[in-house]
């Protein structure tokens, strides 16, 4: 039976189905069209195959007690972990929804209430948020309930249920920035804050990694009090009632699913004015800026290199999802931080080759957002700016950010070690120009919405910036290692890392794409 026209079910499955229309093309495409069989034939096999591993893993795994604290603990651990990215998730598809889809000028102006609105989108964001864990996850719980652990089955209101909580905080954490800082910037905020939600467990790991062995034992000495019966973290801590709710005890789970439904309602109820404030921020947001006092101020004292590397950086700053993409990658700079100025030894060849690897790869990103994604090509061409100018302001424009970011660690490390520090310096200088130069010889033209899926529409500059990268880190790591103490083995290896250095500038060369 059809849900009634204007009614909540029937609006929610209209989302549902553009979100799953969504799943089937790609973002640089005009229209959203359905998944093809193909597609869908590929996820049916391959979410049979996750059945046939979930069942194998359960029965190997069927003599554990589940009554045990460490199983309580690894299931809880697991939820957590799976709530940061959730909020990562969340986020983006908060601005997707509110910013992005353009429909919701549409959706105001017609008979739907706007409360229904604003409850559906919502909901979207819920269910979508929930999707992937629940694609993964649900065939253990299948496995778990034909062996005997019915109770596996609360995967479905777990999930849920945390993705809905997860789901009203990142839109009332939207809605909030939008009265704080404007829709504007609250695009690029939003974005910046999933990347690093995402990427909150790395950064947690690395920072326990770099404690000092007595730290390390104070660490564990405090853990162990803790999760001691009577301790703070214990089996009877609040803190695991979500792993206990996910292993099927009925209070927690009835407890998760009301907090749930509570939270839905409220943000819903609540928060509604709220919405459509945020919605009318984000339409004044795109009016023409107000006419400046004294007339209009003209300020043509800037080169047209100059010109044209500001230019380049204004438009990437002007991207939020760009800016959560390659903050991403930014991210994991922070651990290589953590070692350079931890007070024990420095790893030396190790801190080398991260340093140029992480550099090489965030360089052949930006140049492939400002070479090969670049917006007015034939307008640049049939200008009378000379293209060499042009040419290499936009090469400085990619490499120069990296170079930035890396000054201060390699300062140190020049200081702590200088032939050490000197050797990682010119890998990384050598790195982030060759993964620049490879990107403009191979790079193949295309659009900034496929940031993400570049490498498959550019295969040739991706396997040869992997080379270029590679290379140069392993003479980074050699270069090191020889200032600490040349042997045999060390001199070889750097000797190979050249070479290599130089065939992949070398087969860019050769395999370089004609400019028109």
């Amino acid at each position: 039976m059809s849900a009634q026209a204007g009614s909540i079910p029937w609006l929610f499955r209209h989302e549902l189905r553009l979100m799953w229309f969504s799943a089937g093309s790609s973002k640089s495409e005009k229209s959203q069209r359905r998944p093809g069989l193909a597609g869908l034939a590929v996820v049916g096999l391959a979410w049979l195959a996750l059945h046939a591993i979930a069942f194998f893993v359960v029965w190997r795994t069927a003599g554990i007690d589940l009554r045990d604290p460490r199983v309580l603990v690894a299931v809880s651990a697991l939820l957590y972990g799976s709530m940061t990215f959730m909020l990562s998730s969340a986020l983006k598809s908060s601005v997707l929804v509110l910013f992005e889809r353009g429909d919701l000028d549409l959706l105001l102006s017609s008979p739907l209430p706007s409360r229904s609105i604003f409850t559906v989108r919502l909901g979207t964001v819920a269910a979508g948020t929930a999707a992937l864990y629940l694609f993964f996850l649900a065939p253990f719980a299948h496995a778990g309930a034909l062996l005997g652990h019915v109770g596996w089955l609360a995967v479905y209101p777990v999930l849920l249920g945390t993705a809905t909580i997860i789901a009203c905080a990142a839109m009332l954490m939207t809605l909030g920035l939008v009265r704080l800082i404007g829709a504007r910037r609250t695009r690029i905020v939003a974005q910046v804050i999933g990347a690093l939600a995402g990427a909150l467990i790395f950064i947690l790991s690395q920072l326990f990694a770099q404690f000092s062995r007595s730290m390390e034992t104070r660490a564990a000495a405090a853990f162990a009090r803790a999760f001691a019966e009577d301790g703070a973290l214990g089996a009877g801590s609040p803190v695991w009632l979500p792993g206990r709710a996910l292993l099927g005890e009925p209070l927690p789970l009835l407890g998760l699913v009301a907090l749930a439904a509570a939270v839905f309602v409220f943000t819903a109820a609540r928060t509604h004015g709220f919405f459509v404030h945020g919605l009318q921020q984000a339409a004044s947001s795109s009016r023409a800026a107000r006419r400046p006092a004294g007339g209009p101020r003209f300020r043509f004292g800037r080169s047209l290199f100059t010109t044209m590397l500001l230019k380049e950086w204004r438009l990437i700053l002007r991207d939020p999802q760009l800016i959560s993409h390659v903050a991403l990658q930014l991210i994991y700079l922070l651990p290589l931080f953590f070692i350079i100025f931890k007070r024990s030894e420095v790893q030396l060849p190790a801190m080398a080759a991260g340093l140029t690897l992480l550099c090489s790869s965030l360089t052949a990103s930006l140049a492939w957002i400002i070479l090969s994604a670049e917006d007015a090509p034939d307008l640049l061409r049939l200008s009378p700016a000379p293209p060499g100018t042009v040419r290499n302001a936009k090469l400085a424009a990619a490499v120069l950010p990296c170079l930035v970011l890396v000054l201060a660690p390699l300062a140190w490390l020049i200081v702590r070690a200088p032939l050490a520090g000197l050797g990682a310096a010119g890998a990384v200088i050598g790195a982030v120009c060759a993964a620049a130069v490879i990107v403009h010889w191979c790079g193949r033209p295309g659009l900034r919405s496929d940031y993400v899926a570049r490498g498959k529409g550019d295969l040739l500059s991706s396997i040869l910036g992997m080379f270029n990268s590679l290379s140069w880190g392993a003479l980074a790591w050699c270069l090191a290692s020889i200032a600490a103490g040349p042997t045999d083995r060390t001199v070889v290896g750097a000797a190979f890392a050249a070479m290599g250095t130089l065939a992949t500038l070398g087969m860019s060369r050769l395999f370089r794409r004609p400019r028109p």
